[in-house]
């Protein structure tokens, strides 16, 4: 359950520009989720999440900082999410368990992992584009290795 929620969480704040805990307290009872603040205030500490500037002076919740996006949080989310890679031409399509597919994208492009140039994201798929056909293999053994670092 806790996994599933805060799964959702950090689809929630790359969907929407969320500034309040009662904001995600109601996005997830919305999505089912029910739960307290006490807990989405743990699930925000847990996760990580920062506030950054949106528009007006406003702030809205975000995944980790640049500095921080090597950690074993993205590591995590990798392992737990991805399913099996497979290699097109200069295309690299990573399945996930259904409904991490996002996420999983959004990790994958704050780690600027060289020689991918971005991701497309469905519900469980993701389509990444590298540079060349030449790289992709590159690129899956790092994903490799990441997924294998979180596990330690």
């Amino acid at each position: 359950m806790k996994k599933n929620r805060q799964e959702a969480i950090i689809e929630l704040i790359q969907k929407y520009p969320i500034e309040t805990q009662e904001e995600l307290l109601s996005r997830l009872h919305e999505m089912g989720f029910q739960t307290t603040q006490a807990t989405i205030s743990r699930d925000i500490r847990e996760l990580e999440l920062t506030k950054v500037p949106i528009s007006d002076g406003k702030q809205a919740y975000s995944l980790l900082s640049r500095q921080d996006k090597d950690n074993r949080k993205y590591r995590r989310i990798l392992s737990e999410a991805i399913v099996s890679m497979e290699l097109a031409e200069n295309m690299l399509v990573i399945k996930t368990v259904s409904g991490m597919a996002m996420a999983s994208a959004a990790v994958l492009d704050a780690m600027e992992i060289h020689g991918m140039v971005g991701t497309i994201a469905g519900d469980d798929t993701i389509m990444c584009v590298m540079k060349d056909k030449n790289i992709g293999k590159t690129v899956m053994t790092e994903i490799e290795k990441m997924m294998k670092n979180a596990e330690r």
